[in-house]
């Protein structure tokens, strides 16, 4: 993971390297995801999230596109 101050420093930081652009999500994003992922670790009853929970918080904090689409994807969709 690489730290930039905008999505213009990120484009410019891959073009110089010859690079492809990979996921790009804010500050703000990455700590909804920290504090929704970590929130009950240690909690006795703690289990390991499943596909499609793990789908439901990407999307409810904001990350779609292909990078964030999990293989397994429920039977419904």
């Amino acid at each position: 993971m690489l730290f930039f101050r905008s999505e213009e420093h990120v484009n410019n930081w891959c073009r110089k390297k010859k690079i492809d652009k990979g996921a790009v999500f804010s500050l703000e994003q990455g700590w909804q995801l920290a504090q929704q992922w970590y929130h009950d670790r240690l909690d006795l009853r703690w289990r390991r999230k499943t596909t499609d929970e793990a789908q439901q918080l990407f999307e409810t904090i904001g990350l779609t596109g292909d990078f964030w689409k999990l293989a397994a994807q429920s039977v419904s969709e």
